[in-house]
């Protein structure tokens, strides 16, 4: 009896043994899939981060200031990941379901670019008032980042059509988690691209204050005929 108790349990032992290459195959595999489809979301997500547009023109306006590069990119990467957790909270869909809300943020998102494209198109910024700030401005231009990339209602949809699309419902973690590690990989894509630009452009127009300034107007150009093109989609639905 007891040799048959004792070759039951050699070969339940046997047995957990033979099911472990089967389960760290199992795990290498998922851990495969998971890299795939953040390799699948980078690339598409890295392309609308190089395509200029408003985050764009506000780091360039940061760069020719010349020391609030830094502050402005903290400022955008703050309202990015404000939209990110919107949508990994669930709130995205209701927010997209109320007209009344999403036209809410798209009035409040135009109106403020309206207000900065303006105010750019009025004092265009010059290197030489970059080296006067104070140091309260930082503060001010991260600010201006959060409320330039938060209100913008298209950063908002961007993420709700995409990050939900690179998820995976079998994965042994959360889709508001995988939404959260998605989000913050385009966060890196952020940084590092409007890092480059905003030192870039303090580079090339530190020196050229009359390119500065051309540069400055059409970036506030650029903010007033989002904010026009946001109202009048509004207007049209």
């Amino acid at each position: 009896m007891a040799f048959g108790l004792l070759t039951l349990s050699s070969g339940g032992t046997r047995s957990d043994e033979m099911d472990k290459p089967d389960c760290w195959v199992s795990v290498a595999g998922a851990i495969f899939m998971t890299l795939a489809i953040f390799a699948a979301f980078w690339a598409v997500s890295i392309l609308f981060v190089i395509t200029p547009g408003l985050d764009w023109a506000y780091i360039i306006s940061a760069g020719i200031r010349g020391r609030v590069v830094v502050p402005a990119v903290v400022g955008l990467l703050c309202g990015h990941l404000i939209a990110i957790a919107i949508v990994a909270a669930g709130v995205g869909a209701l927010v997209t379901g109320s007209p009344m809300a999403l036209t809410a943020l798209t009035l409040l998102g135009a109106g403020y670019l309206l207000w900065i494209g303006i105010n750019m198109l009025r004092h265009p910024p010059t290197p030489s008032a970059g080296d006067a700030q104070a140091s309260d401005s930082w503060l001010r231009w991260a600010g201006k980042g959060i409320c330039v990339s938060g209100l913008n209602p298209k950063v908002f949809l961007l993420f709700l059509a995409l990050l939900p699309q690179f998820t995976d419902a079998g994965a042994s973690w959360s889709i508001p988690n995988q939404i959260l590690a998605l989000g913050l990989l385009h966060l890196i894509s952020c940084g590092v691209v409007y890092l480059i630009v905003g030192y870039g452009s303090q580079s090339v127009l530190q020196t050229r204050p009359q390119a500065a300034r051309v540069v400055s107007r059409f970036s506030g150009a650029a903010m007033v005929l989002i904010a026009v093109g946001l109202l009048v989609e509004q207007g049209i639905k």
